[in-house]
């Protein structure tokens, strides 16, 4: 499985994170890789895009914080969920990963909202992660 796509399986995991209460994650992630979109994926494969979003969802309270500090004019609430999940995601490479460079933790979260976000989304999303680097 290539980084990206590992990256996009886990951002739909996170995704659900503010739809479901925190004691159901562990259930929502397992359903989501039982799935049949995920059929085609090893236990591996599996095992490593649940460990990165549990990783990822353990820190989502710290990372957060870094972006209400650095986000002038916005809040968690008023984000859209799409683009607070990609920032959250890019934060935590950010942070978290140093296999990942931080310019490409960006240009990764950049691209994921061309593709899941709407026409602002590319650069809103680099807009908050250049003030958070």
């Amino acid at each position: 499985m290539t980084r990206r796509k590992l990256r996009e399986n886990v951002f739909t995991i996170l995704f659900q994170y503010d739809f479901f209460p925190s004691e159901e994650i562990d259930e929502q992630i397992k359903l989501y890789l039982d799935s049949e979109s995920q059929k085609d994926f090893s236990e591996q494969e599996k095992l490593e895009i649940e460990v990165r979003a549990k990783s990822a969802i353990l820190q989502i309270p710290e990372i957060d914080q870094q972006i209400e500090k650095k986000a002038e004019g916005w809040t968690i609430a008023r984000m859209g969920k799409v683009e607070l999940t990609i920032i959250r995601l890019a934060l935590f490479e950010m942070l978290y990963d140093t296999e990942i460079p931080n310019p490409v933790a960006i240009n990764e979260a950049i691209e994921l909202a061309k593709k899941f976000g709407g026409d602002e989304a590319p650069s809103f999303v680099n807009g908050i992660l250049a003030k958070l680097a």
